[in-house]
């Protein structure tokens, strides 16, 4: 079942310009809208749910489609008061395009494999109609080739590329596009449908999602409290940045005047974007191909166990259990739970990346795959193989209180809650046995 919208197909003729809408979901500071708006009259924003992604999400609750249409209804609300609307699509991209005769289509880069060949599908399309197809930087302050070595060749140890990227950074890359100038070129027409989340088979999850503020008083403290995770010492603004609800230009001025370690996080996600473009295989491979070698364990059970948080080790229990229950996971546990499934468990990180991806509220390919091949040792600029944590020593030195573990395992302390399933000596003697195998064969 496809929702069809054939008042938007009637109104999209070649006077019209289409702004496309992916992972950018604001009108404020957003380069992709600026420029269509700023160089054609009669622009029409667009969203396509796309069913080439949706049609692969196995939960209907799946609350990430939710956040969007949750988003799509404000970008809705603010284009109808000045005069515009949103044209809302549901289906595959290519097909739509090719039933479609607009002037032009504007949009924003992907990075993702998938979206390089949409992209390209579509641009194919709208040239052959004689329709032009432009693309902007938005998603990130530098891309692709912007911030290399001087040989020319890409970076893949973070340091020396967050240096040479705050080296380049100016007023150029950080300044915010002003839409609001051009506003009055949108497309004026009587408010477009949006359909109900069950016109495209998705339903309410009941997940809370955090608001869209950038909460400076936390960022001021954001080098001394962001390890530690049962207080909120985070933006909690990964989804709104996975999603463009906010500027990476806006976080970066706020970053500047700010916190710098805050700032280096945001480079953090400029570098692991700059790694997929140039080394699409980490999507289904090691970066490091000879850690393709290892022979995991992969045992379903224990799998089973460290998805559910029942593994025996509270603050790998608690993260587990805070991501099923939230959608999020804070970062810190992220690399403790990586590691632990990788490291104690030996388990495959893809097994690990997989589950994240469809739990995370803020999903990101690049980020996604860059954390869990980090932690398994077989990323760029990896922890190396050999260091495995020590879940209690990471409880002791970041949830000293537990008030992180209480949160989430309340029967911690009782005899309801499951023994260790694997001895953290036992396990560290195993996975170090193992990679030295593969590493040295």
């Amino acid at each position: 079942m496809r929702f069809k919208n054939k008042t938007a197909e009637s109104v999209i003729n070649p006077a019209v310009t289409l702004f496309w809408f992916r992972r950018d979901l604001r009108l404020q500071d957003n380069a992709g809208l600026y420029h269509a708006l700023k160089d054609n009259n009669n622009v029409l924003p667009i969203f396509i749910f796309d069913t080439e992604i949706l049609d692969k999400l196995e939960d209907e609750n799946d609350a990430r489609v939710e956040f969007i249409h949750q988003s799509l209804e404000h970008l809705k609300k603010e284009l109808e008061n000045l005069g515009g609307s949103l044209a809302v699509f549901h289906g595959n991209p290519v097909k739509i395009f090719n039933d479609l005769n607009p002037k032009a289509v504007y949009t924003n880069h992907d990075y993702e494999p998938y979206g390089n060949q949409r992209d390209g599908a579509v641009k194919k399309i709208l040239e052959e109609k004689g329709a032009r197809f432009s693309s902007y930087k938005d998603i990130v302050i530098f891309e692709k080739d912007e911030i290399v070595k001087d040989d020319g060749s890409p970076y893949t140890v973070y340091t020396p590329y967050s240096k040479k990227w705050k080296g380049a950074l100016n007023n150029f890359y950080s300044k915010s596009y002003p839409v609001e100038k051009y506003t009055g070129n949108l497309l004026k027409i009587k408010p477009l449908p949006l359909p109900e989340l069950s016109a495209i088979g998705f339903k309410k999850s009941g997940i809370v999602f955090p608001e869209r503020k950038i909460k400076q008083a936390v960022i001021e403290k954001y080098h001394l409290q962001r390890d530690i995770p049962g207080i909120e010492g985070t933006s909690r603004l990964s989804v709104h940045l996975r999603f463009g609800t906010v500027s990476i230009r806006k976080l970066v001025q706020v970053a500047l005047k700010k916190n710098e370690k805050w700032l280096n996080e945001l480079i953090w996600r400029d570098f692991y974007h700059m790694i997929l473009w140039h080394f699409p295989h980490v999507v289904t491979q090691a970066f490091k191909p000879i850690y393709d070698q290892i022979e995991w364990r992969n045992d379903p059970e224990d799998f089973k166990a460290w998805c559910e948080g029942k593994t025996g080790y509270p603050i790998v229990d608690a993260g587990m259990r805070e991501l099923n229950a939230t959608g999020y996971m804070h970062n810190r546990v992220r690399m403790i739970v990586a590691s632990f499934l990788t490291k104690h468990l030996l388990i495959d990180w893809r097994w690990g990346e997989a589950y994240f991806a469809k739990k995370l509220l803020d999903f990101d390919l690049a980020a996604n795959n860059g954390g869990w091949q980090w932690a398994a040792g077989s990323g760029c600029d990896a922890a190396p193989y050999f260091r495995v944590f020590n879940p209690y020593i990471q409880t002791e030195k970041f949830d000293p209180d537990r008030t992180y573990i209480k949160r989430w395992v309340p029967e911690v302390d009782t005899p309801a809650y499951p023994k260790p399933i694997v001895d953290h000596n036992l396990a560290r003697e195993r996975v170090l046995a193992a990679y030295k195998i593969a590493l040295e064969s």
